[in-house]
């Protein structure tokens, strides 16, 4: 394939691999936990420590990584820390150990999170960006489509015996640890970066950041700040008479169009323009959430989750892609670090504003609200955000 270098495909499997690990998990994660007597409050406590553990520290450890001037460790330490994770929380069932467990898996993930990206960026040029980061999701997404395949047929076979399939999930990522030992440092992403002193300091990177990226990231955020978790979407669809099992077959649906669609639309971005796929990815976002607020039906639900997965094919790679094209090689890991890290805060806000809105006013509303916000940012992208160089 054309643009794909070998650090790529290396890179890409490894994800494929890890995430095929955690998506074999995360359908029945909350049986899991329940079955072993946590409460629903306690899961979501559970859930929101580990996600704010993830977001606070992409962007610690891009901001390292890039003053270290080194990838590679970062990488490894991070796939491993989240393989090893996975047969923890199999061993006990206390709830401390299963905090630290799930904490363990999400710090491992913020610590790769902007070392990975920034090698993507380096294996590609400005003209390609689309097509690197677009296969990278393509072959992340791949797991989210084998992992809940795999669960579900091994559940089907051996039902209720959820400790095992932990077990069963470390052989994935024992795969990807293999295969991170397969990535060699460039010796050209050597830094003079002073070596930050504080966790946050990271977020020092916005002063200095270029206007570009400071306008890029103030429309993505405020996305974030109203893209709820899929769960919402999953539960509109359950409470519109789907079955479980419909339900899981779509979110599976979903996911395998993402990963056979992510690669193609990086091509077309790199061709088209990188925004102009990014407007297009939001617009789509839109109209599946127009769709969830007024329609209803088997074949309907199919028909917006093909959207949804054309979306998230459409933005996921192609808003690293576009980042990465406006700021300096030197702080390629900060800069997607901290976007990722800021991403992760307001996406714990957006989960628990859509819940409220929910709550008082129903599900129309909350899904015509997160629309609407999402068009006035395809305004503001396309009025006040200039076009990234060479796309």
């Amino acid at each position: 394939m054309k643009g794909i270098t070998r650090a790529v495909w290396v890179l890409s499997v490894i994800s494929l691999l890890t995430d095929t690990a955690s998506e074999m998990l995360y359908p029945v994660m909350p049986i899991y936990l329940k079955s072993i007597g946590f409460t629903v409050v306690l899961i979501g406590v559970l859930e929101g420590l580990a996600e704010a553990t993830a977001g606070l520290s992409k962007g610690y450890f891009g901001k390292l990584s890039d003053t270290a001037g080194k990838r590679v460790p970062f990488v490894q330490v991070g796939y491993s820390l989240s393989a090893i994770s996975k047969p923890l929380m199999a061993f006990f069932i206390y709830p401390l150990w299963i905090f630290f467990a799930r904490t363990i898996d999400r710090f491992g993930k913020g610590i790769r999170t902007g070392a990975r990206d920034a090698i993507l960026s380096s294996e590609a040029t400005p003209a390609t960006k689309g097509r690197v980061f677009g296969f990278h999701r393509s072959m992340d997404t791949l797991g989210a489509v084998l992992g809940p395949s795999l669960a579900l047929v091994y559940l089907y076979y051996f039902p209720d015996d959820y400790r095992t399939l932990f077990l069963v999930a470390f052989f994935p990522g024992l795969l990807a640890i293999a295969a991170s030992f397969l990535l060699k440092e460039k010796p050209s992403q050597q830094t003079n970066v002073k070596p930050p002193v504080k966790f946050f300091s990271f977020i020092g990177y916005w002063k200095e950041s270029p206007v570009a990226y400071k306008k890029l990231l103030v429309g993505l955020l405020v996305f974030t700040l109203f893209n709820s978790s899929d769960v919402f979407l999953l539960l509109k669809a359950k409470d519109a008479g789907l079955s479980d099992a419909a339900v899981i077959g779509v979110y599976i649906f979903y996911n395998l169009i993402y990963a056979l669609f992510s690669y193609p639309i990086g091509i077309l971005a790199d061709r088209v323009g990188l925004k102009s796929i990014l407007i297009s990815g939001l617009i789509a976002f839109a109209t599946v959430y127009f769709g969830m607020a007024f329609c209803s039906g088997m074949y309907v639900y199919l028909g917006l989750f093909f959207v949804y997965g054309v979306y998230a094919a459409a933005t996921e790679g192609v808003s690293k892609a576009w980042i990465s094209n406006i700021i300096s090689k030197n702080y390629t890991a900060t800069a997607i670090g901290t976007f990722a890290g800021l991403q992760s805060v307001c996406a714990l806000m957006a989960s628990s504003l859509t819940g409220l809105v929910w709550f008082v006013f129903g599900a129309t509303t909350a899904f015509v609200l997160t629309a609407a916000v999402t068009l006035l940012v395809c305004i503001y992208l396309f009025v006040y955000v200039p076009k990234p160089s060479c796309s």
